[in-house]
């Protein structure tokens, strides 16, 4: 035990060139690219499927199966080993993303697809789904028991696949023509570029639990000393990142004092951890809850521009987008991480008032239907939806101990997703 404590004790070691911050960034930014492509890719699908109300249909289909595995692997998850589970739901990513071009280039003549090809691309979507959540949970649950900075890493990515499809969406709609053809190119530019971005993920995410970093942590998880790594109730310390960890113990704790906290531990109760944390897991679900029953159905199909035409829709989504990433990106420093549970959730519920301000852009005066208007409330949407994401995803784990970080992590995950259930449901109040 003593080489191990002694390098516990000595701290961790540095993230060299921040390796591990961007290889979480990645992952972040790879479990959503596929739903980004799928929906950028629209128009693609709208012209194949000119009556199948496919864009509604990617919602539900999408969230629906995701919401059930998630419930699974909340309950079954740590029976299958973290790296099966992401590893599967990338393949899987692959596979989708391969097979709708390859669908589309030697099953569909003259862009009209046939009823088959309509079911395999809602199933396309639905296994997606599957996919998102075996991917989302395991990723966020192990950052969940790092540094607060891996979890913003994560949560950043996220933001940055939707920045990163709609520049190529924005790319792709200036320089091709608005034929059969160029909306075909289009669509295949952005499979092409998610499957070579979950390729790299693969890569990635089997490299980093070599990484001397994250092998201290894990280290640290299991040793007796974790108990050391513990802040008020419990969670990760943003000060013990800086100091060597036998500078936090005070001076009447012992070796002994440690293993017996350690043997008084008991297997993780998800009904224990569940009432630590559901205002945040409720908070986090009802940001999703708003935003998606406003983002992007009623945005994008609603609201309309005399001066930008077609181009409004894709401006729209990029100011949302990368609105988006910048609320995200912004914890990651801590002049601007609020710490305070009550300001998270407080804000969280006070984006209710979305529905009112874009309620009166589509139906209010003119002032606020005007383009100006509408592009900052847009803004808005995406900045208040990114930043109190990452907020309420660093204190949740944080707010427990080590042990439980794992589990509050897919808890979070699981009422995200709730949140983007409901929401896709609720969006379609705006066309009834």
């Amino acid at each position: 035990m003593e080489r191990e404590e002694l390098s516990i004790s000595a701290g961790p070691p540095e993230d060299t060139f921040n390796l591990a911050y961007w290889i979480f960034f990645l992952l972040g930014a790879g479990y959503l690219v596929p739903w980004n492509a799928f929906i950028t890719a629209i128009d693609y699908f709208e012209l194949l499927y000119p009556s199948g109300h496919i864009d509604y249909l990617f919602s539900i289909v999408y969230m629906i199966p995701s919401v059930v595995c998630i419930l699974l692997m909340t309950f079954f998850g740590h029976r299958i080993p973290a790296a099966l589970r992401v590893n599967t739901g990338l393949v899987l990513f692959i596979a989708m993303l391969v097979l709708v071009p390859v669908m589309g280039a030697f099953f569909i003549d003259n862009a009209k697809g046939t009823q088959a090809t309509y079911v395999i691309t809602i199933f396309a979507a639905a296994l997606n789904g599957v996919s998102d959540a075996l991917v989302q949970g395991s990723i966020v649950g192990s950052a969940g028991e790092l540094p607060p900075r891996y979890m913003q890493a994560v949560i950043s990515g996220t933001a940055a696949s939707g920045v990163l499809i709609s520049v190529l969406r924005l790319i792709s709609r200036a320089v091709m023509p608005q034929t059969q053809s160029g909306i075909e190119a289009s669509a295949y530019l952005y499979f092409i570029v998610s499957t070579v971005i979950m390729v790299l993920c693969i890569v990635c995410y089997n490299l980093v639990g070599k990484l001397p970093v994250l092998q201290y942590y894990e280290k640290l998880k299991k040793s007796p000393l974790e108990s050391i790594y513990l802040l008020g109730p419990g969670g990760l310390s943003d000060q013990v990142d800086n100091q060597p960890k036998a500078q936090v113990l005070t001076g009447s704790e012992t070796m002994e004092n440690v293993y017996d906290t350690l043997n008084a531990k008991k297997s993780v109760s998800y009904v224990h951890v569940w009432k630590k944390v559901k205002w945040l897991a409720l908070a986090l679900a009802f940001i999703y809850v708003v935003t998606i029953s406003i983002y992007p159905g009623h945005i994008t199909e609603d609201l309309h521009s005399s001066y930008f035409g077609d181009w409004y829709a894709v401006i729209l989504t990029l100011a949302y987008n990368l609105f988006d990433f910048i609320g995200k990106f912004l914890p990651g420093s801590s002049k601007f991480m609020i710490q305070s549970k009550s300001f998270a959730i407080g804000g969280s519920l006070a984006r209710a008032l979305f529905y009112l301000l874009f309620y009166l852009c589509l139906h209010g005066p003119s002032f606020f239907q005007s383009d100006s208007v509408v592009i900052i409330s847009t803004c808005l949407l995406g900045f208040t939806n990114g930043y109190l994401t990452t907020v309420l995803m660093i204190i949740g784990p944080k707010s427990v101990p080590i042990e439980e970080a794992e589990v509050t992590g897919i808890l979070m995950v699981m009422f995200l997703i709730l949140g983007l259930a409901s929401g896709s449901i609720l969006e379609w109040v705006w066309v009834l």
